[in-house]
């Protein structure tokens, strides 16, 4: 079985089309009625999915219509409308994209024609609940009675059956006050109604990562356990996922989680479909091995062969070993002022980062000032505790590499043997001195920060863990080894393990700064709008006090706000948070100010640092917290990985 979603295009809302009125008298050419109509011209009648494809236009030839660039529609044309006279004709748009020509090639009467488009919604739901809304609109400037729209949506409906329950009518800014005055009329009747202001709100698809894999499609659960051959079917998107091959999400998801993050990095594809499950042709695929595609014009889910499993994943992964860069000559922890960008092969990415923007000129205490522990460090403690032939040994046997719960295992075993090892007095010497340089009482924040994360092609986005120590914990070592643990954890390991990146050459370096309690919101931001495809727009997603955006609760959605990349386009709520006040944004103006302010300079420094053009496609995405003082920090940021 396979089922197909036909998506048109961005999900933009569709202008009608522009054009002379109604008004210039009959037609030059001899009358060709629409059932006599060659194809290329146009039809009486579309009969499925795959005729209005045929017929439609979309592209950027739009001559004096640049709202239709990139969207897919077709034009009708009603001639004597409301009357026992009616002819309908769809136009082949993909040949003729103007009515009035259309009219005189035709030979129709063009007084009291109505003409209109049909656009095809991808991220709409429809009337049914499902994914996929087609949407008529007139001129710009038409209004029209309620009666003459239910005719016009009956008429096209009767004319192409498969629009039944998926068509919907889009007042322009003409037919608003008409629209308004018969509301009740609406409200009563089937006719449903596609607004502007429904543009972000009643979404049913959402193309998180765009791509194509193989893989057995099944659906997460408690206790479900996923494979990298899965394509997994989530109500909610979890917190954390190991690789898989695809997710399906029942709920709108965030672009900037982990899950999502790992999947543009990975190259699999991710999307949020409503009410995926209530779908017969994706339910009875479930167990079955499927290809799985989306792209920005929808998805498309088929059964697949097991040689056509094996083929893809054959071809995806790497032929060669990655060799992570690692510099363990810096021997001794420094604090950020002292970090540059180009001492990422020491320190890793992450913190070279941080302490790069200590140099763009932010106000004191924006960026959080800390320390350093080097990649040095932790090759130190792995050689002293014996730990790298215990990983040889591991990695040596043969269930270890034929068995993913011995796998789980064992890592899990060196993971507390690392916990459980000795650092040598000179390591242990320094590290006190670092927490005694921090003001008594301070819960001190140790964040991982290898060689294998916050790369231009190589997010690592959720693969560490970070941690936070108290005062009562006693000396810091016992944390910074939690850190260098989390090397091992599993998806981590499985995630190298694809790429074929030598474990033994990654290391970890350990990014040390005050902890944040009791912030106001959390959230991360990209200098691009990586999700509607808007332009000009930064994307921000924010979460309210210490939910995070990454890693957000089940219940909790973030809000959602467009930032102009000028201050005069000022910012669109696309969602609010489920956890913000009625009516209220989490980011009031003073902060989206401030965040404009910044975000300009963080993409245009580090642009340069990673030798990008200004024509090449680059965008970061940056980490950023409002304190229970209200003020913004910046905590991290790093190159989007924009997928191939």
């Amino acid at each position: 079985m396979t089922l197909l979603v036909l998506l048109g295009s961005s999900g933009d809302v569709v202008l009608a089309q522009r054009g002379f009125r109604g008004d210039f008298g009959g037609g030059s050419g001899k009358r060709i009625a629409p059932e006599d109509l060659k194809f290329e011209m146009g039809v009486a009648a579309i009969p499925d999915l795959q005729t209005f494809a045929k017929l439609s236009y979309k592209g950027t030839d739009v001559g004096r219509d640049p709202y239709l660039a990139n969207l897919q529609y077709v034009k009708f044309l009603i001639e004597n409308p409301e009357s026992d006279q009616a002819t309908l004709y769809f136009m082949n748009t993909g040949n003729y994209r103007a009515h009035p020509p259309y009219m005189g090639m035709v030979g129709m009467n063009s007084r009291g024609a109505i003409r209109g488009a049909i656009s095809f919604q991808p991220r709409m739901k429809d009337a049914a609940g499902g994914t996929g809304l087609y949407v008529f609109d007139f001129q710009p400037n038409d209004a029209f009675a309620f009666e003459t729209i239910k005719y016009v949506r009956d008429t096209l409906v009767e004319g192409a059956p498969f629009l039944k329950g998926q068509l919907a009518y889009h007042p322009l800014r003409g037919g608003m006050a008409r629209y308004e005055a018969d509301k009740s009329k609406y409200e009563a009747s089937d006719v449903a109604v596609h607004l502007d202001a429904d543009l972000y709100g009643n979404i049913g698809f959402l193309p998180m990562n765009a791509g194509e894999s193989f893989g057995r499609l099944r659906v997460m659960g408690n206790e479900t356990r996923s494979s990298p051959r899965d394509i997994m079917i989530c109500q909610t998107l979890p917190n954390q996922m190991p690789r898989v091959a695809g997710v399906i999400s029942e709920e709108r998801q965030t672009p900037l989680s982990h899950v999502n993050l790992r999947c543009v990095q990975d190259r699999v594809p991710n999307a949020f479909v409503t009410n995926a499950m209530e779908q017969d042709a994706i339910r009875s695929l479930v167990g079955k091995l499927v290809r799985y595609s989306v792209t920005a014009d929808g998805y498309t889910l088929r059964e697949a062969t097991k040689q056509e499993v094996d083929e893809h994943f054959s071809k995806f992964r790497p032929n060669e070993p990655l060799v992570p860069s690692r510099d363990l000559s810096v021997k001794v922890i420094k604090p950020l002022q002292e970090i540059g960008f180009e001492n990422a092969n020491s320190v890793g990415a992450k913190a070279s980062n941080l302490a790069t923007m200590h140099t763009f000129g932010f106000p004191d205490g924006m960026i959080p000032d800390g320390f350093v522990v080097p990649f040095s460090f932790y090759d130190e403690f792995m050689k002293r505790n014996g730990l790298y032939a215990k990983v040889d040994a591991m990695l040596s046997k043969k269930e270890f590499q034929q068995d993913q719960d011995v796998q789980q295992s064992m890592l899990k075993e060196l993971r507390e043997q690392i916990q459980q090892g000795t650092l040598s007095e000179s390591m242990m010497v320094a590290l006190e001195k670092i927490q005694e340089s921090f003001p008594a009482g301070t819960a001190i924040r140790c964040r991982s920060s290898t060689n294998n994360e916050d790369l231009a092609g190589f997010s690592g986005a959720g693969l560490y863990d970070s941690f936070t120590h108290n005062p009562d914990e006693g000396h810091l070592a016992k944390s910074i080894k939690q850190v260098y643990a989390s090397l091992w954890n599993f998806r981590a390991f499985e995630e190298r393990d694809f790429y074929r990146v030598d474990h033994k050459l990654t290391a970890m370096g350990v990014l040390l700064h005050p902890n944040f309690k009791g912030e106001q919101a959390n959230g991360v931001v990209v200098t691009d709008d990586v999700l509607y495809e808007s332009q000009g727009n930064y994307y921000v997603n924010t979460q309210v006090g210490e939910d995070l955006v990454t890693n957000p609760n089940a219940e909790s959605s973030p809000e959602e706000i467009l930032l102009g990349w000028w201050k005069e386009d000022g910012h669109q709520v696309v969602r609010r948070s489920t956890d913000a006040p009625e009516n209220k944004t989490l980011l009031g103006n003073e902060h989206l100010a401030d965040l404009r302010d910044r975000l300009a300079k963080i993409h245009g420094k580090f642009r340069k640092f990673y030798g990008q053009g200004e024509d090449d496609q680059f965008a970061m995405e940056v980490e950023f917290k409002i304190t229970k003082d209200g003020k913004l920090v910046i905590k991290q940021a790093r190159p989007w990985v924009f997928a191939n």
